[in-house]
C-alpha cells in the first residue's frame, strides 16, 4: 500500500500563490512513488492578487482555497479538515503564496506570524514524528515553527548570481535554526525532526534541475514515512 501524503497549497501562481511547476513536480514524483495524495489549502482571502502578465498588483480579491482548486483539478479540501492521523507525511510546495498567505514572511521576514491551520498542521505531523517536506521558500515555515531545526533554501551567498534571495539563509539562522547549503538538484534531511527541504526556484536554474531536486525531496519524505 502506498504512503498517504497531504499536499498543502497556497493559491495558484508564483507571485501570489503556490508555484505551479513546484506543485506539479511534487505531484508527479509522489505519483511515481506510489503515494496516495490528498490536497489541502486554507479557506482564507489572499494577501494580494498579482497580474502575472504585468507583474503588478490587481485590484481584486481571491480566496486561497478556491484558487488552489485550479491546481488540484477541483479535488481539494479545507486545510482545517486535515487530520495528521490519516496521513504518513505532508508536503508544502513553494511560491510567494507561502510567504503571503500561509505566513507573513513576505512582509515581516523572521518576525512573521504563521497561519493557525498551517501551524497546527506542522505541529501535528511533527508531534507524530511524521515527515514534513518543504521546497523553495516553504522551509521558512519550519524555521519559524521549529527553532533549532535544519533546512536549506539553497546557498547562503548569491553564487554566480543564481541565488538572488540568499539573505533568506541568514534570516533562518537568526531564528536559531541551521541553514545547510545545497545545490538545486539536492535536498537536505533533518533526521532528528524528519524535515526534508530543497531550494527549487530559490535558485535560478533550468526547470529539469528544479524538478530533479524536488524529486529527491519527495523520495526522502517517502523513505521516512
Amino acid at each position: 500500500m502506498g504512503k498517504r501524503v497531504a499536499l498543502v497549497l497556497a493559491g495558484c501562481g508564483v507571485f501570489d500563490g503556490s508555484e505551479i511547476h513546484e506543485a506539479s513536480a511534487a505531484l508527479v514524483h509522489l505519483s511515481r512513488g506510489g503515494a496516495e495524495v490528498k490536497i489541502f489549502a486554507p479557506n482564507i482571502e489572499q494577501r494580494d492578487v498579482v497580474n502575472h502578465l504585468k507583474g503588478s498588483p490587481a485590484e481584486e480579491k481571491r480566496n486561497v482555497l478556491v484558487e488552489s482548486a485550479r491546481l488540484a483539478r477541483g479535488n481539494i479540501q479545507d486545510l482545517a479538515e486535515l487530520k495528521a492521523s490519516e496521513f504518513d507525511a505532508v508536503i508544502f510546495p513553494g511560491g510567494f503564496g507561502v510567504a503571503k498567505n500561509l505566513c507573513s514572511w513576505a512582509v515581516d521576514g523572521k518576525n512573521c506570524t504563521v497561519n493557525e491551520h498551517v501551524n497546527a498542521t506542522l505541529q501535528a505531523f511533527h508531534s507524530a514524528k511524521k515527515p514534513i517536506g518543504l521546497c523553495c521558500i516553504s522551509p521558512v515555515l519550519a524555521a519559524k515553527v521549529f527553532p533549532g531545526c535544519e533546512v536549506t533554501v539553497g546557498q547562503d551567498k548569491n553564487v554566480d548570481g543564481r541565488f538572488p534571495d540568499a539573505e533568506t539563509a541568514s534570516a533562518i539562522t537568526e531564528l536559531g535554526c541551521k541553514h545547510i547549503c545545497k545545490n538545486v538538484n539536492e535536498s537536505h534531511v533533518d533526521k532528528a525532526n524528519k524535515i526534508v527541504t530543497t531550494c527549487a526556484f530559490m535558485c535560478k536554474a533550468p526547470l529539469h534541475e528544479i524538478f530533479d531536486g524536488i524529486g529527491t525531496m519527495v523520495q526522502e519524505v517517502l523513505k521516512l514515512a
